[in-house]
């Protein structure tokens, strides 16, 4: 077993070097290899291949339905046509009124307009979908009954290398999940995802570290950098999260004023406090986390990266446990 787990392992290997050199481009004489490649273009090229993953995946899906259909249509003597009127449409009920009314009420504010213009439109949209539905179920219990093994493989997942050399963290040093998370302290979208973020450290106790980047966007937040700064200076007393949280707890209120106030509240020096913030002693450090969110091609805040996988804005707490229960099933 060990000696053909190696030998494998040596294929792989040399077919992933292969790839690797497979030449591209001749420029005077410089090659450029397909690892060039996906060097400078990874996440472009990661992106148009996962789309591409999903359309082959829907396609698949829609063949094998047509299969199954025309198989069973065959067995029945009947056309596909008249298979699905006796087992999805002669099985929809009429809409009803009251459905009509229903689904107006719940959507009353984006229709804009009084019930009586778009009754029939409703209509033939609710019948759609009970079609829609019915026929899911009758597949769903067709696939049932057959045995469908797929072999379409997934593209490898995109990680982005992050840097976080000296960035402030939650979290023990070693955990199998880093969360890192560029942020703006004046960013409302910053705001809502901090209980989320708590709720994930409380949830995955021990699992995860979560690392705090800055990302103050100066022509929507001018007071973003100057948080972003102090921040880093309360970092210098060993008081950066609990900074991190007045911060966000009194947002967007960041002049200068307000950012000595909340030092008093964490309990900093604030001698130290305000020598540090006027000497511009974090500049650079901030500076260098725009940098590197440029280089990841970072836009908005807050986006975050779990093991490397990027998620961007205020996502459902159910998006970051499904990436999280990935990789920890990944490391376990």
């Amino acid at each position: 077993m060990a000696v053909l787990s190696s030998v494998a392992i040596v294929a792989s290997t040399s077919a992933c070097n292969h790839e690797a050199r497979v030449v591209l481009a001749d420029v005077d004489g410089q090659i450029v290899y397909a690892s060039d490649l996906e060097k400078s273009a990874a996440k472009a090229l990661s992106e148009e291949r996962e789309r591409l993953y999903q359309l082959q995946k829907q396609k698949l899906e829609e063949y094998v339905n047509a299969v199954l259909l025309t198989r069973e249509a065959k067995k029945n003597g009947v056309s596909v046509d008249t298979l699905l009127d006796r087992e999805v449409h002669s099985k929809i009920m009429s809409i009803t009124d009251d459905e009509i009314e229903v689904f107006y009420r719940s959507n009353k504010s984006r229709l804009g307009m009084d019930l009586n213009s778009p009754r029939e439109q409703i209509r033939k949209y609710l019948l759609i979908k009970k079609i829609e539905a019915q026929k899911a179920l009758y597949l769903k219990s067709l696939r049932s009954h057959a045995r469908i093994e797929t072999y379409l493989k997934a593209p490898p997942l995109f990680r982005a290398q992050v840097p976080v050399a000296g960035a402030p963290f939650h979290g023990p040093k070693d955990a199998p999940v880093t969360i890192v998370k560029f942020e703006d302290y004046q960013c409302p979208f910053c705001k809502q995802v901090q209980p989320m973020l708590r709720e994930l450290l409380s949830r995955y106790n021990g699992k995860i570290k979560l690392v705090h980047k800055d990302l103050p966007l100066d022509s929507l937040h001018p007071q973003a950098r100057q948080a972003a700064e102090a921040a880093r200076c309360a970092d210098e007393q060993g008081q950066f999260w609990s900074y991190h949280d007045a911060l966000y707890a009194h947002s967007p209120n960041a002049d200068k004023q307000s950012l000595t106030r909340y030092a008093k509240e964490v309990g900093l020096d604030i001698n130290a406090f305000g020598h540090c913030l006027d000497s511009g002693k974090f500049k650079a450090v901030v500076q260098r986390d725009l940098r590197d969110g440029a280089l990841l091609g970072v836009t908005g805040t807050p986006t975050l990266f779990i093991n490397g996988r990027e998620i961007s804005g205020n996502q459902p707490l159910e998006v970051f446990e499904t990436i999280l229960n990935e990789e920890l099933g990944q490391t376990s």
